[in-house]
């Protein structure tokens, strides 16, 4: 299984994505954490992305690229991926995918996160307090938010038509939104005909018979699901 986590700054994806990789078993991949080791370790590569980071700027596509191909390859091998950060423009998205499909590494499956905009935020000012992180200040989280929603409506689009979109609200605890990423997943790969993951992931308490939205490639249409919460 391929899948690729989509959402703003503070969203919760590399969180879910950690955890649902651990649920199937495939690897998590995060562009922001390779980035960073470079960062951290004075590379080249490095020092063109902490200008990056300290701005609140996207990194030049072919250093994420460049990065990402070794790992999407080798975890392809291994039996699948979650890719966690990039692609975040529909350009990039495009420039993965012809790089990818000649491969076999390409994505199947994107899981779209949203929450709002103070709460997200809340999020990362709180993180920043705790890791330190330089880009988890107001100036440059507002300016990460600006950046994400200019192509949020295009990158939905775009995995719409070219792949499976599945949406998830991901202003609720952590282990709520985790069980409804699961239930959508299992939902879409028994769509796409792939084999399903055999152990079960109980709802949080009093969050009995939702729905979530999953969106087939093949039709660009919402399909609507008795499930776990969305």
């Amino acid at each position: 299984m391929r899948l690729l986590m989509i959402g703003p700054p503070g969203s919760g994806k590399g969180t879910q994505a950690a955890l649902i990789a651990q649920h199937y078993g495939i690897e998590h991949i995060s562009s922001g954490d390779l980035l960073r080791r470079h960062v951290a370790n004075g590379t080249a590569i490095g020092r063109t992305v902490a200008e990056c980071l300290r701005r609140g700027d996207l990194v030049p596509d072919d250093i994420v690229m460049d990065i990402l191909r070794k790992p999407v390859e080798a975890a392809t091998r291994r039996g699948g991926y979650i890719l966690d950060g990039f692609p975040r423009t529909v350009a990039q998205a495009e420039a993965a995918y012809r790089v990818a499909a000649p491969l076999g590494t390409e994505v199947r499956i994107a899981l779209y996160f949203t929450a709002g905009r103070a709460e997200l935020i809340r999020r990362l000012l709180a993180r920043g307090t705790q890791t330190g992180r330089t880009d988890d200040t107001e100036n440059v989280i507002s300016h990460r938010l600006d950046i994400f929603h200019q192509s949020a409506a295009p990158m939905r689009d775009y995995y719409t038509r070219r792949e499976t979109l599945i949406t998830i609200d991901g202003d609720r605890p952590v282990a709520e939104v985790t069980a409804t990423a699961i239930a959508g997943l299992d939902r879409a790969r028994q769509q796409l005909g792939l084999p399903l993951h055999s152990a079960p992931v109980q709802p949080g308490p009093g969050r009995a018979n939702p729905k979530v939205s999953v969106f087939a490639a093949t039709s660009g249409r919402a399909t609507h699901a008795t499930g776990l919460n969305r």
